[in-house]
């Protein structure tokens, strides 16, 4: 009982609290005063030395090119925005940026954890890293548990050589694949935290806060429904992620991260993950490298004025093209 009382207070992730508050205070702007603003910060992305970084990241994120018309069925914004008081994170999240259009615009909206590319383009949190996701349009959402950065004081060197991983498994068979393997091994310190798993009791374990995790030289990066909901932290952070290469994506644009550039690259299957994080513990300039490319990617994304007219511009750049 007092461990979980720890961790409630302790974990190091968003507070849900503020997030919220915020979410609701939002709810009191006019959205008439939103439409209006629209333009004026449209047109600041011109006046902006970095504009042309800004255009890249809103084609990377939307890539439709053609107009597109949308199914009858395709609700409207305003349908949308009814569900927002109450509603999800996602509904949230999208309400922050779409309070700004004409609420008769039409959309495609797929909430929770994409991994197949919509039949009309759609607004979602993730997608599929595949040739043809062209309708898959990835705006920043559930960014509570998504977007997380710590600021560790502990250096690579001052860090226990293991390797960790606390994350649920059931449903996942790529981390049961990866506990079966690993489970017991004195280089891993691993943990099932899913009360819903079919898993062996002795995985199962309570969570770690996120500075516990920064103990270790190495922390695993595991895709669950999607993406590995850590990798943002632990990019920020000076331990060094590890996992396979990435085969869905969010707004952290997981598709341009380069493998032992960014974070360390495993097997699918886990074989070689032993021999990688040794061969980087007895190279630490090396895996020292590794954390500072990550600390300059994650860095991009710190600038709050210029995430937000990335996803005005993103959808701006949506709605012109769907009806």
């Amino acid at each position: 009982m007092f461990r979980k009382i720890y961790y409630t207070f302790h974990s190091g992730k968003n507070n849900k609290f503020a997030y919220y508050l915020r979410c609701y205070l939002r709810l009191l702007v006019p959205r008439a005063y939103c439409r209006w603003r629209l333009p004026h910060l449209l047109s600041e992305i011109e006046t902006r030395a970095d504009r042309d970084y800004i255009r890249e990241r809103v084609d990377y994120y939307c890539q439709l090119a053609e107009a597109n018309e949308l199914p009858a069925t395709a609700e409207t914004l305003r349908v949308a925005w009814e569900r927002v008081c109450g509603g999800s994170v996602y509904q949230h999240d999208t309400y922050e940026f779409t309070r700004y259009f004409n609420p008769d615009y039409r959309w495609g909206f797929k909430p929770g954890d994409v991994i197949t590319v919509p039949e009309i383009p759609s607004i979602l949190k993730s997608r599929p890293l595949c040739d043809d996701n062209v309708n898959s349009v990835v705006l920043k959402l559930d960014k509570i548990r998504h977007f997380i950065f710590v600021k560790d004081s502990k250096s690579f060197g001052e860090k226990a050589f293991k390797v960790v991983f606390r994350g649920k498994i059931a449903g996942k068979e790529s981390r049961k694949d990866f506990m079966r393997k690993f489970y017991g091994h004195p280089l891993f310190d691993l943990g099932d935290v899913g009360h819903k798993t079919d898993s062996p009791m002795e995985w199962r374990t309570g969570k770690m806060t996120l500075q516990e995790h920064l103990d270790y030289k190495f922390i695993m990066a595991l895709e669950g429904n999607d993406v590995a909901s850590n990798l943002k932290w632990v990019m920020s952070s000076n331990s060094v992620a590890v996992m396979p290469r990435p085969t869905c994506e969010t707004w952290f644009m997981e598709g341009k991260l380069r493998p032992n550039y960014h974070y360390i690259e495993v097997k699918p299957d886990f074989s070689d993950v032993e021999e990688r994080v040794t061969y980087y513990n007895e190279h630490p300039e090396e895996a020292e490298e590794i954390i500072r490319h990550a600390h300059e990617y994650v860095a991009q994304f710190k600038d709050e004025r210029r995430e937000k007219l990335i996803s005005l511009a993103v959808l701006n750049k949506y709605f012109g093209l769907v009806r």
